[in-house]
């Protein structure tokens, strides 16, 4: 809360300056130079402000955690999985410019390219209440490099986002629940990941909701890192449910984002990606998939709000 007013704060402040060196202006007669630079304070000063809405729009119970993506390959074969690596590539892209940390926590190989599975960590404020707005069925339409004959593909890809919960969190998983298998890596790493059952894969079978790790060389690491993923995803799942019943007992239809086609990025024969939730789009492809991806964000959360 202290950040949030100290932001409010700063930018009432910085537009009381800007109020006052424009009193001056006026009374001094306007320069070219000071209008410029005036100009950018005040551009400045609206991004800011507009940042701290979107902000204050994140105010769900999790929304300021830190996120786990799962990413998974649909259908489409080799396309598939490389849709899944250059979605990987625009997430990571719009973290590292929003200063956000990511780290990979398991990554499943395609066999000719590409990933058939990513799960990452999203590290930082608010990049669940983000993230969130990325869940669904992501759909490309492009030429495809792998196909000799050039012939269009549409290849697709899930991806789904989950706070990354931490001790605090009232999931409670019993040993008997959970079954753990160990099996040797594969994929990049060296002629380790090849020898020893470094690999983890936790089932809790209840739910039937399957985590893997085998990022790391030792078997306990990897454990510990696919249990951190399980309890955030068995806390999203309880969460759904419960939102799922009391929609019920208030008698609402709810559209179903998870396993929906939320948004489709066109390669050819025109260049767009459209939301179809949100209707926006853009003709700048290239600018998107370098993780150009916060105005569909932005616009998400404003439908989502009214």
């Amino acid at each position: 809360m202290k950040d949030m007013v100290e932001s409010w704060d700063a930018l009432r402040k910085g537009t009381e300056d800007v109020g006052f060196f424009l009193d001056l202006l006026k009374g001094e007669g306007e320069s070219d130079s000071s209008g410029t630079e005036l100009a950018q304070d005040l551009n400045g000063l609206e991004e800011k402000c507009r940042e701290l809405e979107l902000r204050s729009m994140l105010n769900g119970e999790h929304d300021r955690s830190s996120a786990i993506m799962l990413i998974h390959a649909g259908a489409g074969g080799t396309e598939a999985c490389d849709w899944v690596a250059m979605l990987l590539r625009m997430y990571r892209r719009w973290a590292e410019e929003r200063g956000y940390g990511t780290e990979i926590l398991d990554m499943t190989p395609g066999e000719e390219a590409g990933f058939r599975s990513v799960t990452m960590a999203v590290k930082g404020d608010y990049a669940h209440g983000y993230l969130r707005a990325e869940g669904g069925v992501h759909r490309l339409v492009r030429i495809s490099p792998f196909d000799a004959a050039k012939r269009r593909h549409t290849s697709f890809a899930s991806v789904d986002v989950v706070p990354e919960v931490g001790d605090e969190a009232e999931v409670e998983i019993k040993d008997e629940e959970i079954r753990i298998d160990t099996f040797r890596a594969h994929g990049a790493g060296g002629q380790h990941v090849n020898k020893t059952d470094s690999a983890v894969r936790i089932t809790h079978l209840p739910t039937n909701i399957v985590v893997q790790c085998q990022n790391e060389r030792s078997q306990y690491k990897n454990r510990v890192t696919a249990m951190r993923v399980l309890t955030s995803r068995l806390a999203e799942h309880y969460r759904r449910i419960k939102e799922e019943e009391m929609a019920k007992q208030r008698g609402e239809k709810q559209d179903i984002a998870w396993g929906s086609q939320i948004r489709s990025y066109v390669f050819q024969p025109y260049q767009m990606v459209k939301d179809h939730r949100t209707k926006h789009e853009t003709g700048n492809v290239p600018a998107v998939m370098d993780g150009e991806i916060q105005p569909f964000i932005e616009a998400f959360l404003k439908m989502a709000k009214s």
